[in-house]
């Protein structure tokens, strides 16, 4: 790799041509990827790609003035200083915030390349060439910030807010709720019937180890295997697996942690508040996230698990 002091003018302009066609690129990429679920966003990306393009261009122009027809391929990973990026615009669906955070930080970074550019050229026309450019690169986030105000009209951020929020819902709260609930209300009977069956805090917390881990395993697998996201918009299945099955685990923990307390009765009656605690909140996400009335997201749930907690008692009672 080499320094930035390193090069001479004719691989400065090398490298800046490189960085706007690979910029360029990964915008026109992003337009794409954003098309279906973020038409107004992709448009914002497409103004700005049209951007980058014609500074390849002007690039191009001088250095073919200057030094000819080849330009020699020197890329951004040849010179020391510059940060590795992660291939965001391979990685669909695409979350729209990250993708504006990742094109204001790329802007920058070709913007202070100019910048330390400049002072290592003597070449008047590169100088006056470069700074041109790092002032369109500085200005780059206030011109998406204009793209955004004439693409992004109430109607197309409202419909984007929504479009994000059912991404959202799909991709995490779905499958966390999923596991959530199975976690907090299928663990109830094996915890409360072992509780009940020994008295013994120590072997009620094992069982209901055992039982939370084993379910999250399981829901985790099934959850990644139901489908690919493909058709469904779901996302990448092994994510959905983990959260899925994370969460399972933590409902069956929530109400089983208690019984670390060597005292069987305290440990009881923590457990049976966490558990009351653990259903309000299932409701309650059930509520905002998918739209289901309050009171019959608590009826549902709240009967539920204590129908599983009653059956718990009692077996482990006999």
């Amino acid at each position: 790799m080499k320094a930035l002091t390193d090069l001479t003018e004719k691989e400065i302009l090398a490298v800046a041509i490189s960085l706007e066609e690979e910029d360029s690129r990964i915008l026109a990429d992003f337009a794409d990827a954003l098309k279906d679920l973020y038409p107004a966003s992709a448009d914002v990306f497409r103004g700005m790609h049209a951007e980058e393009t014609e500074h390849h261009r002007k690039l191009v122009e001088l250095f073919r003035t200057k030094f000819g027809d080849h330009i020699p391929l020197i890329r951004r990973e040849d010179i020391r200083g510059f940060v590795k990026r992660k291939p965001l615009w391979l990685v669909k669906p695409l979350g729209i915030e990250a993708v504006r955070s990742y094109v204001s930080l790329m802007e920058l970074e070709t913007k202070r390349f100019y910048e330390n550019a400049i002072r290592h050229t003597s070449d008047a026309s590169i100088k006056l060439l470069l700074s041109k450019l790092a002032a369109e690169e500085g200005a780059h986030i206030e011109y998406a910030e204009h793209l955004e105000t004439k693409a992004l009209t109430p109607e197309a951020r409202h419909s984007e807010e929504e479009t994000r929020r059912r991404v959202f819902v799909l991709q995490f709260v779905q499958p966390g709720l999923a596991g959530l609930m199975d976690g907090s209300v299928s663990t109830l009977a094996p915890v409360f019937a072992a509780a009940f069956a020994t008295h013994h805090s120590h072997e009620t917390f094992l069982v209901g180890l055992a039982a939370s881990i084993g379910s999250g395993i399981s829901m985790g697998f099934t959850e990644a295997l139901s489908d690919d996201g493909e058709l469904t918009g779901r996302g990448h299945p092994w994510v959905r697996g983990w959260v899925c099955g994370v969460m399972t685990t933590v409902g069956g923990l929530g109400h089983t942690l208690p019984y670390l307390l060597a005292d069987f009765w305290v440990a009881t009656i923590a457990a049976v508040v966490i558990t009351i605690f653990e259903l309000l909140l299932i409701a309650w996400i059930r509520h905002k996230y998918m739209d289901t009335p309050l009171l019959r997201a608590a009826f549902q749930v709240v009967v539920g698990g204590v129908l599983v907690f009653i059956a718990g008692i009692v077996i482990g009672s006999s």
